[in-house]
């Protein structure tokens, strides 16, 4: 069994396929998925997910980079939905310097609602970060020092000693179809780096396919079988084991059975 932490198959790739999509995922073996908000519509439509499909489970969110359109009382309404059924994490929330989007300060604004929120629901929080590492570090020791963190790097490309301080502070290392990239050498050797019981895998879906099918879109989540297999090759185990384990440190982390 494997169990993709990040997807968005609540996105319009989807639409006419999506029960196609779960149901190619389940008889990959991928039996559970979570689907992240990225605005408060995507937000309610992962709910609605998490309530119809079996296996499939909803974070929310503002992500970074919609946070300028998000209106003043879209906030309280994702609050509001932290009480639906099959809603086991808070996010996608973090920062980017890369896209111009969003004024900085507004994002770290987000960020720091999104993390509080986080804590005090006792949630898992879903980190994006793009060209902004020390900001991301900056906000997670702060948050750290109001009390425990539980969250996730999601889709990781940084080095080890980047993961390596985003652990010491609670947090999950998530790797997605990038690790499979001829040209992701620094980016393999930190996954080999990773505690056994700090790593997860994802695919981003409907982004970034993995290698064999990278060329093939939308990317989904019964193609996490050839990360989990690279995984598995670059820390000399199983792909059955890479499943068992990171299946494992999923279930514990958002609380599902």
């Amino acid at each position: 069994m494997l169990f993709d932490s990040h997807t968005h198959v609540d996105q319009e790739d989807f639409d006419e396929i999506r029960s196609e999509v779960i149901g190619r995922a389940h008889a990959a073996g991928v039996t559970r998925l979570i689907a992240v908000g990225t605005t408060l519509e995507a937000s309610r439509k992962c709910a609605l997910l998490a309530a119809e499909y079996p296996g499939v489970y909803a974070a929310v969110g503002i992500q970074p980079n919609y946070v300028a359109d998000a209106l003043a009382e879209e906030w309280e309404k994702i609050v509001q939905l932290v009480d639906q059924p099959g809603v086991v994490a808070i996010g996608e929330t973090g920062l980017d310097r890369y896209w111009d989007h969003a004024p900085f300060a507004l994002q770290q604004e987000y960020f720091d609602r999104h993390l509080r929120l986080a804590q005090d629901c006792d949630l898992p929080f879903i980190v994006h970060m793009r060209d902004c590492e020390h900001d991301i570090l900056e906000m997670l020791r702060a948050a750290r020092q109001r009390g425990p963190l539980r969250g996730i790097m999601h889709s990781f490309t940084g080095d080890a000693p980047l993961a390596a301080e985003c652990i010491d502070l609670g947090l999950h290392i998530s790797f997605a179809g990038m690790l499979t990239y001829k040209k992701s050498t620094a980016l393999r050797e930190c996954a080999a780096t990773i505690p056994d019981n700090r790593l997860l895998l994802e695919t981003d879906s409907p982004y970034l396919s993995p290698e064999p099918v990278r060329g093939k879109k939308p990317n989904e989540p019964a193609y996490l079988i050839h990360t989990a297999a690279c995984l598995a090759e670059l820390r000399t185990v199983t792909v059955a084991e890479i499943a068992a384990l990171t299946t494992a440190n999923a279930l514990d982390l958002f609380r599902v059975e």
